[in-house]
């Protein structure tokens, strides 16, 4: 298969088949996928008395991808056909806590994706309970993905119509995903990298309908919920850890930044997982000083969507936070790096609502995919989120905190 398009405009077209020995021993296929073949093929042809009905839509990722495409799955029902209480959506564990409030009116099936794509056992139970689904039309729109998990449950849904984009292909991916493609229905290329996630889920509607529908800004509908914190004076939420260490813009900055709204007589939260340890390092040379709350490893997501939607500004690394608080409506500032730089940050221009601001530091090797030949040390930032400046990002906060929605919360 080749490299996505360099059109502009997605195009649907229908995968022609392939000869039956091909589908049976496809060349090049990693030795995983054939360890999971046996009990995928018994899922696969494991009888189902169930008629076929409703859309299944596949959504195997972070939250931050979640938040990006959420909106966009308001569209599902009228463009394919369905109501919204026949529509599945097919999520992971990362954000299965909201999961009932965000995703209000739909039906939600719940995996860990990471045991999907490891554990056999786990993945033919997993298996078993998506040909229960039965759903008439399946959907797989994500770009980054994985073929071994998003693309092998779309596969295992056997429904009548399958529809999936064309995703990013390496030459270490290839094999599977020529499989796997060989297999849907249709296959709706939503244009070359680096194009915004968000414009490619709605070039995807836009390609299966026939119209245009023009993308919009992320949007979480989020109940008001009891705040981790006290009501009060008004506080900055600071999010300095993230999955991946490079991301992580240094915590020397991060520190002074607090530093600098405690000076503002604002509350400060620092938010992130337990083991980002974030209050055992920089932050302990002002954990004594008035209104600084360490909230690390002290939130479970719900905690998190309500610190979130109260505060008066949330300053992020690129991670699945700084979506969400976009997504709710607060004044938010995102350190940006270069790996894969506009496919999730910056957003493009018609999407980013004016209480947002991206801070990047532009470099000659942007577009990495954050295998970075600059950095010596697995732990240390990347370099373009190092080199962010510090006064940048504090303008940027200045800037949205003078022009700042009101807080819900």
């Amino acid at each position: 298969m080749s490299e996505p398009s360099a059109e502009t405009q997605a195009n649907s077209t229908p995968v022609h088949g392939v000869g039956a020995f091909w589908r049976t021993f496809p060349a090049g296929m990693r030795r995983r996928w054939w360890l999971f073949r046996l009990f995928d093929l018994i899922a696969y042809y494991w009888p189902s008395l169930r008629p076929r009905r409703g859309l299944l839509v596949v959504r195997m990722d972070g939250i931050g991808d979640m938040v990006l495409f959420r909106r966009a799955l308001d569209h599902y029902a009228d463009v394919f056909g369905f109501e919204k209480s026949e529509i599945t959506v097919l999520g992971c564990e990362s954000w299965a806590a909201v999961a009932g409030a965000l995703f209000e009116g739909y039906r939600v099936e719940i995996i860990n994706e990471h045991r999907y794509a490891k554990r056999p056992l786990y993945r033919f139970g997993v298996n078993l309970r998506v040909r229960r689904i039965a759903p008439e039309v399946t959907v797989n729109d994500a770009f980054f993905r994985r073929a071994l998990m998003a693309d092998s449950v779309s596969w295992m849904s056997r429904a009548r119509r399958t529809i999936a984009s064309v995703p990013y292909i390496s030459e270490r991916t290839r094999p599977e995903f020529t499989y796997y493609m060989s297999q849907v229905d249709e296959a709706v290329d939503t244009g070359l990298y680096p194009t915004h996630e968000i414009e490619r889920h709605y070039r995807f509607l836009s390609a299966v309908t026939g119209r245009e529908i023009k993308p919009e800004p992320p949007q979480l509908t989020w109940p008001t919920g009891t705040s981790p914190l006290d009501v009060g004076t008004p506080y900055i939420v600071l999010n300095p850890g993230s999955n991946e260490y490079g991301r992580r813009w240094p915590l020397a900055d991060y520190v002074d930044l607090a530093r600098s709204f405690l000076a503002q007589n604002y509350r400060v939260a620092i938010i992130g997982k337990a083991d980002e340890k974030s209050g055992d390092a920089g932050f302990k040379a002002i954990a004594d000083e008035t209104g600084l709350i360490d909230l690390t490893g002290r939130t479970d997501v719900p905690q998190m969507f309500d610190l979130l939607a109260g505060a008066a500004l949330v300053v992020s690394n690129d991670t699945g936070p700084a979506h969400v608080s976009i997504g709710l409506g607060r004044p938010t500032v995102v350190i940006v790096g270069g790996g894969h730089f506009g496919s999730f940050v910056p957003y493009p221009a018609d999407v980013t609502p004016e209480h947002v601001r991206f801070v990047y530091q532009r470099m000659e090797c942007y577009h990495c995919f954050w295998r970075c030949h600059k950095r010596t040390d697995d732990k240390a930032p990347f370099p373009c989120v190092a080199d962010v400046s510090p006064e940048n990002v504090w303008l940027a906060c200045q800037y949205v905190l003078a022009d700042s929605p009101p807080s819900d919360g």
